[in-house]
């Protein structure tokens, strides 16, 4: 028998098996993972066909595609690990060597790490989608782009505004559930609350009963009541909670349906009317003049 035949023999006897089997288990390891993130796909898209749960849908995808493409490369450079002793390779210096490098990259892009592991949870708890709008510190705008590394927010003024991921400690999603809006009324120390509650109550009936606004309201709105009493008068609370992202405009509404409402009633309200707004995309104060 020829020489090289032989020792080509006797490496596959004593090795082949070996061999053969850590790319089984490589293979069947991949396939695993292949499985497990598919699973994650049609979670997303039973929410609905609207642009929210798409996107939703694509960042499900994106993750799925990136925790696949991540094992891969793990099993592939374990299976490789693994299998050069079995050709004679002391793959000691290279671990050691592959040690020191991962420990000095680890130290140079800590910050990178730290974002990309931040913006990886986000996007496994669903915190927000591209679409949303959010609160993130004293940034308040529409979510336009999401990376692992970083989140891009349109805000109110129009800004594009960059966030790295690792910087995002809390956020406040602004689009989920729903909307809340508080109207402050302001009267004058002469005008009477309850006739003034009593016709807000009547607005707020009018407001609910309309066919254009109702589907809008999740609940409200109504009267809260007498909100602060003081020498000049009383401020009346209203308060109303409406689908993500229309709660501005049901607020809007709401203030016209009450000018008009005191006028047609002969109403005192305050020389000038403050409006407080919490729980919107952009709180903030209106001051509107009476000729009352």
């Amino acid at each position: 028998m020829n020489p090289n035949v032989a020792k080509w023999t006797d490496f596959a006897a004593a090795r082949g098996i070996r061999i053969a089997a850590i790319l089984l288990i490589a293979l069947i390891l991949n396939r695993l993972l292949r499985s497990l993130t598919r699973r994650l796909i049609p979670s997303a898209g039973s929410e609905g066909l609207g642009r929210i749960a798409r996107m939703r849908e694509h960042h499900v995808k994106t993750l799925s595609g990136l925790l696949y493409s991540a094992g891969t490369a793990i099993i592939v450079v374990g299976a490789i690990l693994t299998a050069l002793p079995e050709f004679g390779f002391n793959v000691t210096p290279l671990a050691a060597a592959a040690g020191l490098a991962s420990l000095a990259v680890g130290f140079g892009a800590q910050h990178l790490v730290r974002d990309l592991i931040n913006g990886f949870f986000m996007i496994v708890e669903d915190q927000f989608v591209v679409g949303e709008s959010v609160r993130i510190g004293t940034v308040i705008g529409r979510v336009e782009h999401m990376t692992l590394r970083r989140t891009v927010i349109r805000d109110t003024q129009g800004a594009v505004v960059s966030i790295p991921n690792g910087e995002i400690a809390q956020v406040a999603n602004l689009s989920r559930d729903w909307g809340q809006v508080f109207v402050d009324i302001s009267i004058p120390q002469e005008t009477s609350a309850d006739a003034a509650l009593a016709a807000l109550e009547r607005t707020c009936a009018e407001l609910r009963a309309d066919a254009a606004w109702s589907p809008v309201f999740v609940d409200g709105p109504r009267a809260l009541g007498v909100e602060i009493l003081g020498p000049a008068g009383a401020t009346l609370r209203l308060v109303l909670r409406t689908v993500p992202g229309r709660q501005d405009d049901a607020a809007r509404e709401l203030r016209r349906r009450i000018q008009n409402r005191f006028e047609q009633e002969h109403i005192r309200w305050g020389g000038v009317q403050r409006v407080e707004i919490a729980g919107s995309e952009s709180p903030q104060s209106f001051t509107v003049r009476s000729n009352s």
